[in-house]
């Protein structure tokens, strides 16, 4: 902590400027760090809209126990370099009374650390490496780890799908790392022969190479892992390729910008997810509808899992009837609350139970497959 916070007071974190939303004199004040630059920021951008969408909500219904909420927010451009002094900042100057995280892995377990050190409330949005919650328990998260989404990758292609013999192509990060090892964890018992898997970089572009060797594999199905900005070139290039087997990827497909950069390849492409475009929960369909208004763009995962985040903060703030770090972290683990993103509740470690949403791309859009269930499946490491 004393290292962090040294580096926060003399080091170039104290240039990065804080966005404050709704700030009066009689607020309670909750840290955001998310990537708003870097080859992040539009996960960022939507995080941010999805988590101010929230707060205006919650405000414009009176706030919490008379008292308005008041995000504060920093880049830490997906980067823990950045992220750990920021949090130490949040803490130690801003005194916020709960952090969320709306960035990826990396930056969320180096702020992760802080904050459960610091016995403050943390909640990673959509972050999915296995080790955020286990920084302490004052750390959760409102989202999938990626184990999980693996597994119900497996379910979705052997099961659901009936492929059997499926070549995967990994993102060489803790993302894609993640999302493997549960894919290849349960392949086996969905009768899934993995019959080769390719790794790559977060900076390629260009899959000639892999998808060559695909072509020779000749696979049922290919589980790919990625970002939009690499699923979608990657996607069109096994298309133009004349490759026609179902692509199942994830939640790091689940954006629109992926169905623009993949163009027609994206259509009939699956992933595993937290958000169903047509739900008709009423939570679910006010903040679709919502954050289009706000933002300007159609909503995806990270939006509603920052939206679902400062909720369950906001409910767990009046449930504990005061901002106490103690009293807040038992209450938000005592959560029981519909969002956007499903019915959430936390296990002992922190971790989310809540079913997968399967989505598919049809006419353009991305809309409702398929819902996965399985309660043992799905479930998430307890310790």
């Amino acid at each position: 902590m004393k290292k962090y916070l040294k580096a926060t007071l003399l080091g170039s974190a104290l240039a990065v400027s804080a966005a404050v939303v709704s700030a009066s004199a009689d607020t309670i004040k909750i840290g955001f760090n998310v990537p708003l630059t870097g080859f992040a920021a539009a996960d960022g951008q939507s995080a941010l809209h999805g988590a101010e969408l929230a707060v205006s909500q919650v405000n414009g219904s009176g706030g919490v126990n008379g008292s308005m909420l008041e995000l504060v927010v920093y880049d830490d451009q997906a980067s823990p370099k950045e992220s750990g002094p920021l949090a130490v900042k949040m803490i130690s100057k801003d005194n916020v009374v709960a952090g969320i995280s709306g960035s990826y892995s990396g930056a969320t377990r180096a702020a992760a650390t802080i904050f459960a050190e610091s016995k403050v409330p943390y909640i990673s949005a959509y972050a999915i490496h296995p080790d955020i919650t286990r920084a302490g328990d004052y750390v959760f998260r409102t989202s999938f780890m990626g184990e999980v989404q693996g597994r119900a990758g497996a379910k979705l292609i052997g099961e659901m799908l009936g492929k059997k013999r499926v070549v995967m192509v990994t993102l060489n990060n803790d993302f894609g790392k993640s999302l493997a090892a549960g894919f290849r964890e349960q392949a086996g018992n969905f009768g899934v022969e993995i019959v080769a898997e390719y790794d790559y970089s977060i900076k390629d572009r260009e899959f000639g190479p892999i998808i060559s060797k695909i072509k020779a594999d000749k696979p049922d199905a290919i589980y790919a892992s990625g970002y939009f900005f690499t699923a979608g070139p990657m996607v069109s290039q096994i298309r133009a390729a004349g490759l026609s087997q179902p692509i199942v990827g994830q939640e790091g497909y689940d954006s629109q910008k992926f169905i623009e950069i993949a163009g027609r390849a994206s259509e009939g492409v699956m992933i595993t997810t937290s958000l169903d475009r047509d739900s008709s929960s009423p939570e679910t369909q006010a903040f679709i509808s919502g954050f289009a208004k706000k933002a300007g763009y159609p909503a995806d995962m990270v939006a509603a899992s920052g939206h679902t985040a400062l909720l369950v903060l906001a409910d767990s703030l009046k449930r504990a009837g005061s901002s106490d770090a103690s009293a807040l972290r038992d209450a938000i683990s005592k959560t029981n609350l519909s969002a956007s993103t499903g019915k959430i509740s936390f296990n002992a470690l922190g971790e989310v139970q809540k079913d997968v949403q399967v989505q598919i791309v049809k006419n353009g859009n991305w809309h409702h497959h398929s819902v996965i269930s399985d309660a043992v499946l799905l479930a998430p490491p307890s310790k």
